[in-house]
């Protein structure tokens, strides 16, 4: 047998041992691609999700402006959400989310991993306005009168003091309120809508209203409406006011009276329970 052979032919063997452990770690690495991605994003705070469950591997998220390059967030994940927010600061930007599949051992799967992109999302444009909070409410001095003040969402993002900018600090003027109102005894409501977060409406004297708030962007042609606020119902009439009082100071008044009256009760049964001292004369 040829001695130059020898070496040759275990050379040649290793390297079909090899390639065959690569071709078999290869085919028993199943990757899954992800699949359904879509965004989720309410007063700007974003989560991009996606499916399904990893299995023997991982996620990792890129985003991407138009134009800009990729920065990597939630790195060999095995969530299926991953929360983007401080990657969107440019609110009218259009981004791009792309979906990564990777394993560890880069050794056992020499392809490039597989990805998945994500629809172009534009915060400006697609973030969900949350439901309003009514903060207070006032009527005028004659009861025709009614302020609603609402508070102004937070956003996630800051100014450069470090507190937090609201829905209208990021939308401008391209934000307002609607207050709805209806009399308590009625079902028919009207409306009133202010670009500040104070809305004044119209009322009767003597009534009863019940109304909600609900933010809207104009510019918008999806998505232009927020959430509605709780209800709030409130009476408007000073009578109906004076008369509460009225009741709740009788209500006193009478209690007080009933506990002097108890007291005195108690005491003189307490007096005259008490046994008389004998006279000093009987005790000799």
């Amino acid at each position: 047998m040829c001695r130059t052979c020898l070496p040759l032919t275990v050379l040649l063997v290793c390297s079909w041992l090899l390639r065959g452990h690569r071709t078999l770690a290869t085919e028993t690495t199943s990757i899954g691609k992800a699949v359904n991605v879509r965004w989720s994003s309410i007063n700007g705070k974003t989560i991009i999700e996606w499916e399904p469950k990893p299995i023997n591997y991982t996620y990792t998220v890129e985003v991407a402006g138009e134009g800009a390059n990729w920065k990597r967030k939630c790195i060999h994940t095995t969530a299926t959400e991953c929360d983007v927010t401080d990657l969107l600061e440019n609110v009218n930007d259009t981004y791009t989310a792309r979906i990564i599949s990777e394993v560890q051992d880069t050794e056992d799967f020499t392809e490039e991993f597989p990805y998945t992109d994500s629809p172009p999302f534009v915060p400006y444009k697609q973030t969900i306005i949350g439901k309003p909070v009514i903060e207070s409410y006032n009527f005028s001095k004659d009861i025709t009168k009614l302020t609603v003040i609402v508070k102004d969402p937070l956003t996630p993002y800051r100014f450069s003091n470090g507190s937090f900018k609201s829905v209208r600090d990021i939308f401008n003027n391209d934000f307002e309120y609607t207050v709805f109102y209806r009399r308590a005894s009625s079902t028919g409501k009207k409306q009133e809508t202010s670009n500040s977060n104070e809305i004044v409406v119209n009322v009767d004297q003597g009534e009863s209203y019940c109304f909600y708030v609900q933010a809207t962007i104009p510019s918008r042609s999806q998505n232009r409406d927020s959430q509605v606020s709780e209800e709030k119902c409130t009476t408007a009439s000073k009578n109906e006011l004076d008369v509460t009082v009225l009741f709740a100071v009788i209500i006193s008044v009478v209690l007080i009276v009933v506990i002097v009256i108890a007291l005195s009760v108690m005491l003189c049964k307490r007096k005259r329970a008490k046994p008389e001292k004998a006279p000093e004369n009987d005790m000799l």
